[in-house]
């Protein structure tokens, strides 16, 4: 199966958000459909810190992505984060998330991406493979520490 990568646009706002709260439901993630709907319509209106891809037709999308954007001097240049990614139940272990992982870092790279980041809760086996199996590596001697403002 074919992991066609659609950049999602205004008009995708409902389908991306059923999307989004299946995954937040799904990981545990206690967010009300407004600050869903306040981390999302921004991106897909073109704000320049992100981008949503829809995963499959646009029409009836089996997954998605987020990547937002941010500079490394580290790395030299700008830098993403795989902020969020989920796959319908339903169609999970196609190989669909491996074929994301694969290309999408390829096209992001031309348009300059210089690395892209992701975080993996450290019990998840069946992502760590993925991410593994997608050549993201982990930097042991980091540990993400967050600030909520």
């Amino acid at each position: 199966m074919s992991a066609a990568l659609h950049l999602a646009k205004p008009e995708h706002l409902d389908r991306v958000l059923s999307l989004v709260a299946a995954f937040h439901a799904e990981s545990g993630l206690e967010t009300t459909a407004d600050h869903r709907r306040a981390g999302v319509e921004p991106l897909l209106n073109g704000h320049p810190y992100g981008a949503v891809y829809l995963i499959g037709p646009p029409r009836a999308p089996i997954g998605y992505i987020v990547i937002t954007f941010g500079w490394s001097v580290e790395f030299g240049g700008m830098d993403g984060f795989v902020d969020e990614l989920y796959i319908r139940p339903a169609v999970r272990g196609r190989g669909i998330a491996t074929e994301v992982l694969t290309e999408l870092p390829k096209t992001l790279a031309t348009a300059g991406l210089r690395a892209l980041h992701l975080e993996v809760d450290r019990e998840n086996e069946t992502a760590r493979r993925l991410y593994l199996r997608t050549r993201f590596k982990p930097r042991d001697s980091y540990m993400l520490m967050t600030k909520e403002m």
